[in-house]
C-alpha cells in the first residue's frame, strides 16, 4: 500500500459550461493505492477550487468541490483484464495508473448543473435585465397585453 498527498495543476478545464475547475487550478490529491488480487485499487479524495457564474443572475461565483474516488485498475493478464472491455475499467500500464479520466468524470458528476449564487437568487428582470437582488423593492414594468395594445389610444382621445 502507498499513500499520496500531492497538489497538481488541472490539465484542462473540468466541469460544465456554468461552473468548473479552471485549467491550471490546484487539484489536491489525498490518495491510497493498494495492491489487490485483480489490480491496483485507488481510493481517496480530490478537491479543487471552482469558478463560474450563477445560472439565474450571471453573477460570478467561486467555491470548492471535493470528490471521493474509488477506482480499480486491472493488472495485465488478470481475470478482470480478460473479462472486461477496455473502456469499462482502467488498466495498470508499466506500473502506472492514469487517474485523469476518473477524476474528470467524478468532478463533472459532483458539480451542480445549475449553480446559484444564493439558494433564493431571484435572477434577472425579464424586461430590462437588471439583477432583481440589486433592484429597488417592487421593481416591475407596466406591460400591456399586445392583443389590447391598439385599444390604449382610444381612452386617450378626446371625442368632443
Amino acid at each position: 500500500m502507498m499513500t499520496f498527498s500531492e497538489t497538481v495543476p488541472s490539465p484542462s478545464r473540468i466541469g460544465l459550461d456554468l461552473i468548473g475547475v479552471d485549467q491550471g487550478a490546484p487539484l489536491q490529491l489525498e490518495l491510497r493505492i493498494e495492491s489487490v488480487s485483480e489490480g491496483a485499487l485507488v481510493t481517496g479524495t480530490v478537491s479543487a477550487p471552482t469558478s463560474g457564474e450563477c445560472a439565474r443572475c450571471l453573477t460570478p461565483i467561486t467555491g470548492n468541490v471535493e470528490i471521493e474516488l474509488t477506482e480499480l485498475f486491472a493488472y495485465p493478464d488478470s481475470a478482470t483484464d480478460e473479462t472486461t472491455e477496455s473502456d469499462e475499467i482502467g488498466r495498470v500500464v508499466n506500473d502506472t495508473v492514469d487517474l485523469e479520466q476518473p477524476i474528470i468524470d467524478a468532478i463533472g458528476l459532483a458539480l451542480p448543473f445549475s449553480p446559484l449564487c444564493t439558494p433564493d437568487c431571484p435572477g434577472l428582470c425579464p424586461q430590462c435585465g437588471v439583477a432583481l437582488a440589486a433592484a429597488e423593492p417592487g421593481h416591475r414594468h407596466e406591460q400591456i397585453d399586445p392583443r389590447w395594445a391598439k385599444l390604449t389610444g382610444i381612452l386617450d382621445r378626446d371625442d368632443t
